[in-house]
């Protein structure tokens, strides 16, 4: 599209608004159905197109991106009715008589740019949000997943009218002009220097913004730890999609007095779950692009490999890789890796890892394992980060339940559930003052009767 076609959709999306038909409950409600059926009948369409953008099974699509977004609009079509709902709340006595309550409302028309790492959920599921909140949207995935675009933008248009909810596909000149229009809300997943210019174009109409961004995730392995389940559950989080997760566990840091053990048993954990050649496992998926691939191949110390290290060109594919002896000074740390490579530092105290951890950008998830429960609750009340697991990796991110979002430099405000719902709303705050009464303290000519009474009430 080009910029004056964007200019007229969102204007043509904001008349849309202003008409109302988006604050009816019922159809908020038929939408979400709909979008859940259609997402339903093209199953396999999405799975396929996953498969050429990613590499992804079926099995890893369903589990990680279909079946989630079902998951949440079934959450969603369960709880939209307590959610809308005024919620009535104290008033005091110097205001009777009233009632004082909150309206969640839609902010209006938002914009949703999503990232091609997970491009089905990371798309639909904050647009499922947005719709149950009562708003148009304006939908924008990655140039770098073509045949997922393509399906979500069929899917859209077989839902929805264009006023309604749309697709704008493109690469950066689209995102450019989409930013130069005024939406009153955006919500972006990404990188954290597009999520910066994102930011500032927000800035020039002043619309509030949540940012999914991300960071070097780690991964805490404690003393007490189960060595052999920590690692089945390192080498899941860590290798799943090929790395290429926002949550995935960055880097291990580990007590130096099981680091040895550690490696063997997250090695033994490769080879189980990938096989011994894992570039010939069907199941195992690809890096986006050429640049990503020799970007991330870029990061591999061979010298410091002690599993994988190899990639082929042709499939743009990755072997899981493990570096030992890595120091914080090393290329590998000095950027998030966003691909399958696993490079492993040593601590000698828990107060120094956590420190460590501090001195560094909030990363957006942390995970530690371990079976000492204060260990944990130092770890997860000391260091600042978006969200985690305590023995175990990413899980954290689906549940329906919790808000999930980033913190600091990963990212601000969260989605999922009633918190992506009230991400998408504007929580108005109404006295309805009655006026059978009129109290007479408050009005000029003040006398110290009414102050003494202002006091009373006021203290």
């Amino acid at each position: 599209m080009k910029e004056e076609e964007i200019k007229n959709l969102a204007e043509k999306q904001r008349a849309y608004f202003y008409t109302g038909e988006t604050l009816s409950l019922e159809k908020r409600i038929q939408a979400l159905k709909r979008l859940k059926q259609a997402i339903t009948g093209r199953e396999e369409k999405i799975n396929e197109a996953i498969r050429k953008d990613l590499g992804k099974s079926p099995f890893e699509s369903y589990m990680c991106e279909t079946g989630l977004v079902l998951s949440e609009i079934t959450y969603m079509l369960r709880h939209i009715r307590r959610f809308a709902r005024e919620k009535t709340v104290y008033t005091p006595l110097a205001q009777f008589h009233s009632r004082s309550f909150k309206k969640p409302s839609p902010y209006g028309v938002v914009l949703i740019m999503s990232p091609w790492n997970y491009p089905f959920l990371l798309t639909i599921d904050p647009l499922v949000d947005a719709l149950a909140a009562g708003n148009t949207a304006i939908v924008k995935p990655s140039a770098y997943s073509p045949y997922t675009s393509a399906v979500i933008e069929e899917l859209i248009r077989e839902c929805f009218p264009s006023e309604y909810v749309c697709t704008v596909t493109g690469g950066r000149a689209e995102n450019t002009c989409l930013l130069n229009q005024h939406f009153d809300y955006i919500f972006f997943t990404g990188s954290q220097a597009v999520g910066k210019e994102v930011m500032k174009s927000a800035s020039a109409h002043l619309t509030p913004v949540t940012l999914e961004l991300g960071g070097k995730s780690p991964c805490i392995v404690e003393p007490t730890a189960d060595l052999s389940l920590a690692a089945k559950r390192i080498v899941f989080g860590k290798f799943l999609n090929c790395g290429q997760t926002c949550v995935a566990p960055d880097y291990i840091y580990c007590d130096k007095a099981v680091k040895d053990a550690l490696i063997q048993e997250i090695i033994k954990e490769i080879r189980r779950q990938y096989q011994e050649q894992p570039l010939k496992n069907p199941d195992y998926g690809k890096i986006i692009n050429r640049k990503h691939f020799e970007r991330i191949l870029g990061l591999i110390d061979q010298e410091k490999v002690v599993w994988g290290g190899e990639g082929d060109p042709a499939s743009l594919r990755i072997e899981p890789t493990v570096m030992d002896r890595v120091t914080f000074q090393d290329p590998v740390m000095g950027q998030e890796i966003f691909g399958p490579v696993l490079p492993v530092l040593t601590y000698d105290s828990l107060d120094e890892a956590v420190s460590k951890i501090n001195s560094m950008a909030h990363p957006l998830a942390l995970y530690i394992f371990t079976k000492d429960k204060q260990a944990a609750k130092k770890v997860t009340s000391c260091c600042g980060f978006g969200g985690g697991c305590i023995n175990d990796t990413i899980i954290h991110l689906a549940t329906s339940e919790m808000g999930f979002g980033g913190f600091g430099e990963s990212g601000m405000g969260s989605y999922h559930g009633k918190d992506g719902f009230l991400t998408f709303s504007h929580m108005k705050n109404i006295v309805d003052k009655k006026t059978w009464l009129d109290l007479p303290m408050r009005y000029q000519p003040y006398k110290k009767v009414y102050e003494k009474m202002i006091r009373m009430f006021l203290r």
